[in-house]
């Protein structure tokens, strides 16, 4: 792996009796919240990008709520957030770093992040086309899709939805333009791991979040699993680790992925037979 970016500042390291080191690097994959075309049908005729739904308000509150989880009860930090241009990633992202980096919220019982102020120091974040829904009519509804295939996604614009001070505009995306429409299912879901690979071995001394659609969830467990998603709930997640060895030089080298598999409780389910997206 080299000398990636990054120091062991962020991590415990663990020092073994032979002098080496190693740490545990984590990646959390995340769905979207709740996206308002699936519980307002007449949205999409009066939308000027039908393809790019926003959140509901529940979907938000959901996103708020699971921030605030991943910063009460994860057993380790969130360094970084990557994150797919689609707005409903985006907004997603913006209600998880208000859960995850807030510093008044001392109400229990709030369920927005309307009161909530952040420290955006707490988190970096970026837009990366790598993480963008698949691109075919398995995914998004033919009825919507750009006639010219223009999904017109402008960086400037996507980051202006996230909060401000948590951009780092020194990141370079992994893929750099958006895929082509038509890609195959098959095709995606190696574009997925090997997004999430790239990711965590460019930044291997910290814990990432990477916001994206439901597809990519269920890539991220049949990647590094034997397990195959069968369903996907929106705010959903899979978790992973590796650990992350430093060698004398100060160069890292990282072991395999392992998916922590627990039947519905991070909003997944299991099924041997294909993963069937949900209007991701």
């Amino acid at each position: 792996m080299g000398h990636p970016e990054g120091t062991t500042e962020n991590v415990q390291v663990k020092n073994g009796e032979d002098g080496s080191s190693s740490f545990d690097q984590h990646v959390i994959v995340m769905r979207h919240g709740d996206r308002i075309d699936n519980f307002e049908p007449l949205w999409v005729s009066k939308a000027s990008r039908p393809w790019d739904p926003p959140l509901t308000q529940d979907g938000k509150d959901r996103a708020f709520s699971r921030g605030r989880k991943f910063r009460n009860h994860l057993p380790f930090p969130i360094h970084r957030l990557f994150v797919s241009p689609f707005l409903r990633c985006l907004q997603t992202a913006a209600e998880v770093i208000h859960g995850l980096c807030a510093v008044n919220d001392d109400d229990p019982n709030a369920t927005s992040s309307a009161a909530i102020t952040i420290d955006p120091s707490k988190i970096k974040v970026s837009v990366e086309y790598g993480l963008c829904e698949m691109l075919n009519d398995i995914a998004i509804r033919p009825q919507v899709v750009p006639k010219d295939l223009d999904f017109a996604f402008d960086i400037s614009e996507c980051e202006a939805v996230l909060p401000a001070g948590t951009i780092d505009h020194s990141v370079e995306r992994i893929v750099k333009q958006m895929p082509q429409w038509g890609e195959t299912a098959s095709d995606c879901h190696a574009r997925y791991a090997r997004v999430i690979k790239a990711l965590a071995d460019k930044y291997p001394s910290e814990n990432l979040l990477l916001v994206t659609h439901g597809e990519g969830v269920g890539s991220s467990v049949s990647s590094f699993s034997e397990e195959t998603v069968f369903s996907a709930d929106y705010c959903c997640y899979s978790r992973m680790s590796r650990p992350i060895f430093v060698t004398e030089d100060k160069s890292y080298t990282a072991g395999d992925f392992k998916v922590n598999i627990l039947e519905g409780e991070n909003g997944l389910s299991y099924f041997g037979g294909a993963y069937q997206p949900e209007s991701a």
